[in-house]
């Protein structure tokens, strides 16, 4: 199966590379904690002509929620806090304006309630942990914590990272790198923050024509207005920033496809002799865990332990599936019943997920037969 497949999915990479639908693209995928795909083309920075290569970080915003889930749900293994846990009994500032009420699960699957970040919040705040901390801690509840579910875009990062400092004494960073990139052999390749040293490795991001004018386009009373400001939604612009790039925001991460697809296959099974969680604790945390029509962006939304369940804008969705999206077009996540692993990571920022469901397809259908 692995040369079959390794076979077709770059043939559809050279495909949307040719076609200018994509720059530059990364897919990896594990099948059973073997690696079965690896595969690149096009460019990472088009000013220059570097080719993407297995090992070129991407920034693809929130694909790196995944990462920031998984921290969280190894800290509950090894006892630092559970999912019942109130975040106000491990962050007491965070009780303010009746939110103490807010659980671990909460965070976990969207429900807290505080998904909105102040409309004020400049990029700089943003690289600022102590100023994002501080005011998701003063932020009032959207509704009562458990009762709706709305996509906590930056906010999730800032409440689990937290979390995790406050129960930990480390940085969600430090954590990361201890407990999960760094026994994976892939320390280089996942980032919440990359040092200003390595920012020369990562991809250039590029927004898909048309991408911005369909942001000034929008009513500007819509929920996702409120949730945070138009500087801070997914764009070049704010990925290709040095400060952003450098900066903790576990609401997304910087990380090849290789890397990403390599932690999921370490939470479904063994990877050169790492496994990050026990199966009683894959199958508790990658179930669906809420469903609803999300308070923000007014989709039908479906979470899992701090993952979406299925894949994003998918025929082929089931239970099994659980993952992260990314603006932009990227995704991670796996299948349990199918015992796969996989990860689409990419530079031009689309409005579709188009690359991710070939991809899927093809690796879906492979296993099947």
């Amino acid at each position: 199966m692995a040369d079959s497949v390794q076979r077709q999915v770059a043939r559809v990479l050279d495909e949307l590379v040719d076609s200018g639908a994509e720059r530059g693209i990364q897919v990896a995928a594990y099948h059973h904690g073997e690696q079965v795909v690896d595969a690149v083309a096009g460019v990472a920075d088009p000013a220059t002509g570097r080719p993407v290569t297995s090992a070129t970080p991407f920034y693809n915003f929130s694909i790196g929620k995944g990462a920031t889930a998984t921290v969280a749900h190894l800290l509950v293994e090894r006892g630092a806090f559970g999912y019942q846990t109130p975040v106000a009994e491990l962050w007491p500032e965070f009780a303010a304006h009746d939110k103490h009420k807010v659980t671990v699960w909460h965070v976990l699957t969207h429900t807290a309630g505080v998904p909105g970040v102040p409309l004020g919040t400049t990029v700089e705040d943003l690289c600022d942990w102590d100023t994002m901390c501080a005011s998701v801690a003063d932020a009032e509840l959207w509704w009562e914590p458990g009762t709706k579910t709305g996509y906590h875009a930056y906010t999730f990062g800032f409440l689990v990272g937290e979390i995790v400092r406050r129960a930990t004494g480390l940085p969600i960073s430090q954590v990361l790198a201890d407990q999960v990139s760094g026994p994976l052999g892939v320390s280089e390749e996942l980032y919440f923050g990359v040092p200003a040293a390595q920012q020369y490795r990562l991809a250039r991001l590029e927004s898909e024509p048309g991408m911005l004018e369909m942001f000034a386009n929008m009513p500007p009373d819509l929920p996702m207005f409120r949730a945070g400001p138009p500087a801070l939604f997914p764009t070049a612009e704010l990925g290709n920033r040095a400060d952003v790039l450098g900066a903790v925001i576990p609401a997304g991460a910087k990380t090849s496809a290789r890397a990403i697809a390599r932690m999921y296959a370490a939470l479904l099974g063994e990877v050169d002799g790492v496994r990050l969680l026990p199966a009683r604790r894959l199958a508790e945390i990658s179930a669906p865990a809420w469903s609803g029509t999300d308070e923000v962006f007014g989709n039908q939304a479906s979470w899992a332990l701090g993952y979406a369940s299925g894949v994003p804008a998918a025929e082929r969705v089931r239970d099994t599936v659980f993952g992260m999206a990314g603006g932009g077009g990227s995704w991670a996540g796996a299948d349990t019943a199918r015992g796969l692993a996989i990860a689409v990571t990419k530079n031009r920022l689309t409005m579709d997920f188009d690359a991710v469901n070939r991809i899927v397809g093809i690796m879906f259908d492979a296993v099947d037969a």
